[in-house]
């Protein structure tokens, strides 16, 4: 199982990274800002546009320190591969499997399934903690919804109809997500979802959140052997990293929706955190990107028990235990894949 290490986030426009001896230095305008050990990290994340030095992508690669760009916005750009890992014969099972309409399905409805299902426990759990603060009975109608949709899922085999069944949970899911904002509501209202760019601020949270869980599930995939980019659901596009959009799809109600309600009903993020551009764009200042972040990884310390393999993880292992659980399920050692099942 990989450590679960430090992830090193660049959120400044004007930092440029680079190598000296075993450390990245981070410059801004030539002079030294900041140092960090390269033995300390597990991935860095840049959103800056002045990007790093050969030298530093070069030595990440060879440490398997996974190493990502994003512009300021939060998009992601490109990611710095080294070596590949694990066997070519897991790629190539891979690759053969996102060929085939039927295991791709198969795979495909395993990750909607766990969307679907952690959408629905996400209201639940509003619902059952907020009860006298919302409106249960529009939440109930839409938890029945997407717990009607969960056998058929369950047993379809063609992709058209499965995407389909996917909109139709999504839809559900996301017209009640204004209902479980509990707090400042004047500034977060979720009118329906935008992005490139987001044009309010919780579209803005939630898209520079799933920026974030998209990096780690590349990153986890990458750590088993995978092609973060050859998924099942997904297709590929060049520069897509398409598997980990698929894997993160049963993670997104859990890990990125519920951590941004969290920071809204918490009171972290407010008003003042907001940049409202003239093309109508809303954009996170860089103050509110770095307390996002702070909170992100001290969310992915605390633990849970994991349902399928029933030991106790922290949350940042989850996208690499699930990678793990898909790697199996390609070479045979389990019988399907398991999604995540939050509980």
């Amino acid at each position: 199982m990989r450590r679960l290490l430090n992830t090193l986030f660049i959120l400044s426009e004007d930092i440029y990274l680079t190598l000296d001896g075993e450390n990245i230095v981070a410059k801004r305008e030539g002079q030294i800002a900041a140092r960090y050990p390269l033995h300390t990290l597990q991935n860095v994340v840049t959103f800056s546009y002045l990007g790093a030095s050969p030298a530093l992508m070069g030595a990440c690669a060879e440490r398997q320190i996974g190493f990502a760009f994003c512009s300021p916005r939060g998009k992601f750009l490109a990611r710095v591969c080294g070596g590949s890992a694990g066997n070519v014969l897991l790629r190539r099972t891979q690759y053969r499997a996102a060929d085939d309409p039927v295991q791709s399905c198969q795979i495909s409805r395993s990750m909607i399934f766990g969307k679907l299902y952690n959408a629905r426990w996400s209201i639940e759990r509003t619902r059952r903690d907020h009860g006298l603060r919302v409106d249960a009975e529009r939440l109930s109608g839409a938890s029945r919804q997407i717990r009607a949709l969960l056998p058929q899922v369950r047993e379809e085999t063609s992709p058209e109809h499965l995407r389909g069944l996917e909109g139709v949970g999504a839809s559900a899911y996301f017209g009640v997500l204004d209902d479980m904002i509990l707090n400042n509501r004047e500034t977060f209202r979720f009118q329906g979802r935008n992005r490139r760019p987001p044009l309010d601020p919780i579209n803005a949270l939630l898209s520079f959140a799933y920026s974030l869980l998209a990096h780690d599930c590349a990153s986890a995939l990458e750590s088993v052997g995978l092609d973060s980019y050859v998924g099942f659901l997904h297709r590929d596009r060049p520069g897509r990293t398409s598997l980990a959009l698929d894997l993160m799809e049963e993670l997104r109600p859990c890990m990125a929706d519920r951590f941004v309600l969290t920071q809204i009903n918490n009171r972290v993020v407010n008003a003042d955190d907001f940049l409202h551009m003239e093309s109508g764009a809303v954009l996170m200042t860089d103050e509110a990107k770095r307390t996002f972040v702070k909170s992100w990884q001290e969310k992915k310390k605390e633990a849970l028990t994991h349902p399928f393999l029933g030991e106790k993880l922290p949350w940042g292992m989850i996208p690499y235990v699930q990678a793990l659980l898909l790697a199996r399920y390609l070479r045979g050692d389990l019988d399907a894949y398991p999604p995540f099942l939050w509980k």
